[in-house]
């Protein structure tokens, strides 16, 4: 469950200038579909199979660049057992954009999902410009999938803007890329929106995220 620490650390991460946008991030779903592992593969490099269901919410942080662009994404796992809702909900403010995510081996994890459970709670507590997308994903040991492409093909249809992937944490398959895209779309949509940071995109296109600074500019004075 989310501490006073980890509020503190929130405040100062926001608070930290060194950086040219910050980008709240939610991943939210049934409970044991992989969330945590999903974040601690995409931030740390790192998977393990041990992890325990998350109590209340946790969080970390990852600086990527875009454009010469500083943005740091500041990206929160959510408890997905309805006694924490209280609690995880209260976070859904002021976030950007959401993973939905459900795993394929579990039929309860996608109907939460097909039957508009999650996007439900999206509707009443966040601000209804955040960007989603929807990724089914293979959790360890679980078994067999049972949600079909063509099931996820049919919900995608249904969820008009939604964006899809399928990722694995311990393959590490698609999870880098599932938040290039979710960033990607976020700038997409403040450049659209907002038009006063003409350098967030070039030519109209969205180019990769790069977790590299970019290179210094070497010899001369750059006056």
């Amino acid at each position: 469950m989310a501490s006073a620490n980890d509020s503190r650390q929130a405040q100062k991460d926001a608070a930290d200038q060194n950086f040219d946008y910050m980008f709240k991030l939610l991943i939210i779903g049934n409970s044991s579909v992989g969330k945590t592992s999903f974040l601690f593969r995409y931030a740390d490099d790192s998977f393990t199979s041990a992890f325990v269901s998350t109590v209340g919410i946790d969080f970390k942080v990852k600086t990527v660049y875009r454009n010469e662009k500083r943005v740091k994404l500041q990206i929160w796992d959510t408890a997905g057992q309805e006694r924490y809702r209280t609690i995880t909900t209260a976070y859904y403010r002021g976030a950007m954009g959401f993973l939905l995510m459900y795993d394929i081996t579990n039929q309860e994890s996608f109907n939460a999902v097909r039957d508009c459970w999650w996007l439900e709670l999206l509707l009443v507590y966040t601000w209804r410009q955040a960007k989603i997308c929807l990724m089914g994903f293979v959790c360890v040991n679980k078994g067999d999938p049972v949600v079909s492409s063509d099931l996820s093909s049919d919900l995608l249809d249904c969820l008009v803007g939604f964006e899809f992937f399928e990722a694995s944490a311990k393959d590490n398959i698609n999870v880098k890329q599932v938040f290039e895209r979710l960033v990607d779309i976020i700038c997409e949509k403040m450049n659209e929106s907002l038009d006063n940071n003409p350098s967030m995109v070039t030519n109209n296109k969205a180019p990769k995220l790069s977790e590299n600074p970019p290179p210094q500019q070497s010899g001369g004075c750059s006056c």
